[in-house]
C-alpha cells in the first residue's frame, strides 16, 4: 500500500483529533483501503503520544485484553506533554464479545476523570460495528467512512491510466503486483476476498451454508452490472435454499464491502423488496480476480469490458 499517499479523509481525522476530546472517532470501511495507514498518518502529523492495538487475532479477542489496551492508552495520556492529549487506536474492535459495553464503561470513566485520551475505533465489518455503536454508544461517537480508492487516487498514487483502473480496480495493496497477473489474482483472492469472507463474515455472523455464501459472491462478480432475479439465481446456484437466504447473503457481502444487490427504485418499500436486484461489485478488482482474461483480452471483449 502506498503509505505516502494522503487520502482526503485524513484532513477530517486530523482536525477532529486536534479538538478537545469530545467523541469517539469510528473509522469504517472494507479491508485494505488504508484505514490503519490513515490513522498512522494522522498521528504522525499531530506528533502526539499514541497506542495501537488490533483484535484481528482470535487469541486476543477478550474484554480483559481490551481493558489492558485501554490502560496502555491512559499511560500514554499521562506521559504526554502538558496540554496535549494521547490517542488510543483499537482495530477490529467489533470482534471482541460485548465490546461496546466495555468501550462505553472505559470512555465514561475517562470523561469523569478528565483523562485526555482520544479513542479511534477501526473496523472492516461496518454492519457489526454499527450494531454495537447503536446499542451502547449512542451520542458518544462520530462516524468516518473510508471507501474503495477511486480512479483519481490510484492515478495520483500509482500513475495508473483509466484502463488500468477499470481492470485492476482500487486496492492499493495489490497495485505493486499488476506486472504479474497470476500473482495479483492470487493476492486479491487469498488476502482480500477469502480473508474478508472468513474473518469478517463467517466468524462474526451465523451462516448456515458457507459454500453457498461463496457461490453468491462469485455469481455477483460474474453478473456485476446486470439485473438478475432471485429465481434465476436459484437456478444458477446448487443447494441455494430460498430467495430469503440469497437476499440475506447479499446483504452480508455488501456489509463487508464486496458486492451488493441494488434494488429497483420505487416509492413503495414493498415494491423495492419484490424487485429483481442489480448485482454490483464494489471494486472491479473482484471481477477481474475471478475471470481468466488479461487486460488486452478484456479490452477487445466488448461484452466483458462494457
Amino acid at each position: 500500500m502506498s503509505n505516502s499517499y494522503r487520502r482526503p479523509l485524513l484532513r477530517n481525522l486530523v482536525a477532529r483529533l486536534r479538538e478537545p476530546r469530545k467523541f469517539l472517532q469510528v473509522l469504517t470501511g472494507p479491508r485494505q483501503v488504508g484505514k490503519t495507514t490513515l490513522v498512522r498518518q494522522a498521528i504522525a502529523d499531530l506528533e502526539i503520544q499514541a497506542h495501537y492495538a488490533s483484535a484481528d487475532d482470535p487469541a486476543l479477542q477478550s474484554r480483559t485484553w481490551l481493558s489492558q489496551q485501554w490502560d496502555l492508552g491512559r499511560l500514554r495520556a499521562r506521559n504526554a506533554p502538558e496540554g496535549q492529549a494521547a490517542v488510543l487506536v483499537l482495530d477490529e474492535v467489533q470482534k471482541i464479545p460485548e465490546w461496546a459495553g466495555s468501550v462505553k464503561a472505559h470512555w465514561d470513566e475517562d470523561s469523569t476523570s478528565g483523562t485526555p485520551l482520544h479513542v479511534v475505533l477501526l473496523g472492516s465489518a461496518p454492519l457489526l460495528l454499527q450494531r454495537g455503536l447503536g446499542e451502547s454508544l449512542a451520542g458518544r461517537f462520530e462516524l468516518l467512512r473510508l471507501g474503495h480508492w477511486n480512479f483519481f487516487e490510484m492515478r495520483e498514487a500509482f500513475g495508473w491510466d483509466l484502463d488500468q483502473f477499470i481492470f485492476f480496480g482500487g486496492y492499493p495493496g495489490a497495485a505493486p503486483l499488476i506486472a504479474d497477473l497470476a500473482r495479483w489474482r492470487d493476492y486479491v483472492r487469498d488476502s482480500l476476498v477469502e480473508t474478508t469472507l472468513s474473518r469478517d463474515i463467517l466468524v462474526m455472523t451465523r451462516v448456515d451454508k458457507p459454500a453457498l455464501l461463496r457461490r453468491v459472491f462469485h455469481l455477483a462478480c460474474a453478473y456485476s452490472g446486470q439485473i438478475l432475479s432471485y429465481q434465476k439465481m436459484l437456478g444458477q446456484l446448487q443447494d441455494a435454499g430460498n430467495t430469503t437466504t440469497l437476499a440475506h447473503y447479499l446483504n452480508l457481502l455488501a456489509s463487508a464491502g464486496l458486492v451488493t444487490g441494488v434494488p429497483k427504485f420505487a416509492g413503495e418499500v414493498v415494491r423495492q423488496r419484490a424487485s429483481s436486484p442489480k448485482l454490483q461489485a464494489f471494486n472491479t478488482a473482484l471481477i477481474t480476480s475471478q475471470a481468466g482474461l488479461t487486460i488486452d483480452e478484456a479490452r477487445v471483449d466488448r461484452e466483458y469490458w462494457g
